[in-house]
């Protein structure tokens, strides 16, 4: 068996399905009580609308990503918590953004109007060059590294990272530490692909960063390419993974 192959069948932890996520989310709102479950609740309510279900819900958005808070408090929308969105106020969404601790939002007030958008995860079309800063200098950053399971790696070995439904590739740019929430990183991730961002750049890839610290590309048509991978560790223990990048 091949050291890849070794590595990828040597057990069977890894992530989770986005629907088992939603369902775990909506049992431990029902679980819970009180205001910190309702603002949790509106958070991950906030997270779903503003990246992926503007455009079915006839949100005005703006190619920044920025919606009015009072369009979106005008929803006929519940929250896992089974709290209606109509019920919340300005107030309940500055604390769901002031607590989110991965901070997935920005909060803009223009002419007396409150405005929110995500600050990365779209699937609704918003312009990247707006949204985002754009990275051109690989000494822009120290580390850019995507978290997977190791059983996608055999896929992605072959056909490279893909955005999926996403408008972009999702990076961090930093490592998972005890207790610290990383933007762009999930913590049931094994494996760790670095970008070669000097490689990549060169390459004509653009390269963004959001305000919560992510780092996104639309890769190549929708995909980053393995030889654009500097390397590839295992996570925690940060073993090499052999690969070919040529």
């Amino acid at each position: 068996m091949s050291s890849f192959s070794s590595f990828a069948h040597s057990n069977r932890f890894g992530g989770r399905g986005q629907d088992m996520k939603y369902d775990r989310e909506r049992s431990r709102c029902r679980s819970g009580s009180g205001s910190k479950d309702k603002i949790d609740a509106l958070g991950r309510l906030l997270t779903r609308t503003l990246r992926q279900m503007a455009t079915e819900l006839n949100l005005n958005m703006r190619s920044d990503g920025y919606v009015k808070v009072e369009d979106l408090l005008k929803l006929n929308m519940k929250a896992f918590a089974n709290i209606p969105l109509r019920s919340q106020t300005v107030d309940d969404i500055k604390e769901a953004v002031r607590k989110d601790n991965k901070q997935r939002f920005s909060l803009l007030e223009e002419n007396g109007e409150l405005q929110i958008r995500a600050n990365q995860g779209h699937t609704v079309t918003v312009e990247s060059e707006r949204l985002l800063k754009q990275i051109f200098s690989a000494d822009e950053m120290i580390v850019c590294v995507h978290g997977t399971d190791k059983r996608n790696l055999e896929s992605i070995l072959e056909s490279g990272l893909k955005r999926m439904k996403r408008l972009h590739v999702h990076f961090s740019s930093g490592l998972l530490t005890d207790g610290e929430v990383i933007s762009g990183m999930g913590r049931d991730v094994t494996v760790l692909i670095y970008l070669d961002v000097r490689k990549a750049l060169e390459k004509g890839m653009k390269l963004y960063i959001s305000d919560n610290k992510a780092i996104l590309t639309e890769g190549f048509d929708g995909v980053v390419r393995v030889k654009c991978f500097e390397k590839i560790e295992s996570w925690p223990d940060r073993k090499p993974i052999p690969f070919s990048n040529v």
